[in-house]
């Protein structure tokens, strides 16, 4: 039973400040895993670290901007010193906004690229060089997108960035197996976060009724439910698993071109 614990275990999180990062923070801490915080929300950042603090867990938030790769790379530096040693990596950090490909200018490019995929490379390199030097292994997981795994019109670069994360995670799972580092992908959908509001109305009828036809379990994701999954990997339950991507989307990847009907509840394709 004891193979679910963290303990003694210590986790660097890129964009650790809010949502899905801050869900992955504090249940790795609640399975006894201290926490390093990297992001550039001293705010939230320094909140999160106090709320992993009052777990009785060892906290830092070191302010990181994630499109400065010297950035990432000083502060994995700074937890493995101050820490003694480094096991996990949760890249994180991400974002995008919707545009159509064709009106969309190559500096927008160039920054989904370095925010959504550069950074993990960064991160990577640099985590599992101090995992490698430090002997004990590791667990490297990246977030992904459901949008790795499907079209996102409107998204193509970010898309094409998650997309690239899920190729990365599987090649990086064979380079890294002989020093016992084990790297996986998470491809969340419908996670109810901070950064989902400017996107959706999440109070809206129309979104309920959406929601309801596309996603088997007929409900948002929450943050906790992609720590759960991290902690997991994380963990010695996983010990034999290595270089998956999980869809924690509630069966929407499943469902594709299915949705339930709202009159009888049944299940039809590409209607409803």
């Amino acid at each position: 039973m004891n193979a679910i614990r963290l303990d003694g275990k210590v986790a660097f999180i890129t964009g650790g400040a809010n949502g899905i990062g801050e869900g992955a923070a504090m249940n790795i801490a609640r399975y006894g895993g201290d926490i390093a915080i990297a992001d550039n929300d001293a705010k939230n950042g320094e909140r999160v670290a106090a709320a992993v603090r009052a777990l009785g867990r060892k906290a830092i938030y070191i302010p990181t901007d994630v499109m400065h790769t010297e950035q990432i790379d000083s502060a994995v530096k700074q937890t493995a010193t101050h820490f003694g040693r480094l096991d996990i990596l949760v890249n994180n950090a991400g974002g995008s906004r919707r545009v159509s490909f064709l009106e969309q200018s190559e500096r927008s490019w160039r920054k989904h690229i370095d925010l959504n995929f550069i950074s993990m490379l960064t991160a990577t390199q640099a985590a599992a060089g101090a995992m490698i030097s430090a002997g004990n292994g590791g667990t490297i997981i990246n977030i992904a997108s459901s949008e790795a795994l499907r079209a996102a019109p409107g998204y193509a670069v970010y898309a094409a960035c998650k997309a690239g994360m899920v190729s990365f995670t599987k090649s990086m799972s064979l380079e890294l197996a002989n020093h016992d580092i084990h790297v996986h992908a998470l491809a969340p959908d419908m996670i109810k976060t901070p950064g989902l509001s400017p996107y959706f109305d999440l109070a809206s009828a129309e979104m309920n009724a959406a929601r309801d036809r596309y996603i088997p379990l007929a409900r948002l994701g929450s943050t906790d439910e992609i720590g759960n999954v991290i902690v997991f990997l994380a963990s010695g339950m996983a010990s034999y698993l290595n270089g998956l991507t999980i869809p924690v989307d509630g069966g929407a990847l499943a469902s594709s071109g299915w949705t339930r009907s709202p009159t009888t509840g049944e299940w039809n394709l590409y209607h409803g």
